[in-house]
């Protein structure tokens, strides 16, 4: 899938109600690349999965190419937020990652109404985020070896 030129088709659904097929190719893509790509050894099911909302888009192969999910106020932070973000190797500088953050703020917006929306970042991708209206607040954290910083975007209704 080219998504420069073709639109990704979203799926979007709460933990409950993941095929089970959809739910393994999500871990196997967040496994792919948070546990062997960044050489990374932690524990992926935290236990936020289970009240969460899952997006996710496919390849024209089948595979998992773009992942997040929203997770309610009140599980990581005060806010909703935005977790393990993630593209497979194939569809970056594509622009899905992009087209994947647009539509996660969507969702997360249709869900709490307009809000602000907290993630913690991997630091080399603050500039990333930053494209979408996060602003760092600062707190910098180690997590599992890899250098975080928490963001917030504001609640652009009241901004």
């Amino acid at each position: 899938m080219s998504s420069t030129t073709v639109a990704p088709r979203w799926n979007w659904a709460f933990f409950d109600d993941l095929r089970p097929l959809d739910l393994y190719d999500i871990l196997e893509l967040r496994s792919a690349v948070f546990i062997v790509e960044q050489s990374c050894a932690y524990q992926d099911a935290d236990g936020a999965d289970r009240v969460s909302h899952h997006l996710w888009s496919r390849s024209d192969d089948g595979s998992v190419n773009a992942y997040l999910r929203v997770v309610p106020p009140g599980v990581k932070y005060d806010e909703p937020s935005l977790g393990r973000i993630v593209t497979s190797a194939a569809a970056r500088r594509t622009g899905l990652g992009r087209a994947l953050m647009r539509e996660g703020i969507l969702r997360a917006e249709a869900l709490y109404g307009p809000c602000a929306i907290r993630i913690g970042a991997q630091r080399y991708l603050l500039r990333f985020y930053e494209e979408f209206g996060f602003v760092s607040t600062g707190f910098e954290y180690d997590e599992d070896d890899i250098p975080h910083t928490e963001m917030l975007r504001a609640d652009v209704a009241r901004a």
